[in-house]
């Protein structure tokens, strides 16, 4: 499984060329997120995976890497390609200085 840190999410992000997949619980969610991400609980991805690209450049995330890491091997056994999870996960993402916003 590929593993990616956060600073080239951000590199990728200003070339608009990845699309971030945030598996994570609603509560958590409701607390912050990676601005511009699709939210698709875990629990959910059987169901609802149709709903991506599976061309598409994909970085999955959840609060520390694990979880995501479930759903980017459950995707690639999918067809889906280019997909990648995000090391340390969403905490990764705030130690390294980078923003979280809140949904709505």
């Amino acid at each position: 499984m590929n593993q990616i840190v956060p600073e080239q999410i951000e590199q990728l992000r200003q070339a608009g060329s990845v699309m971030l997949l945030d598996v994570r619980t609603d509560p958590e969610v409701a607390r912050g997120l990676i601005a511009g991400s699709k939210h698709i609980p875990l629990n959910q991805l059987p169901a609802r995976y149709q709903e991506l690209n599976p061309e598409a450049l994909l970085v999955v995330y959840c609060q520390s890497g694990a979880r995501s890491a479930q759903a980017c091997e459950w995707l690639a056994e999918r067809g889906f390609a280019q997909v990648h999870n995000l090391q340390g996960g969403l905490l990764a993402w705030a130690r390294a200085g980078l923003p979280v916003t809140t949904p709505g």
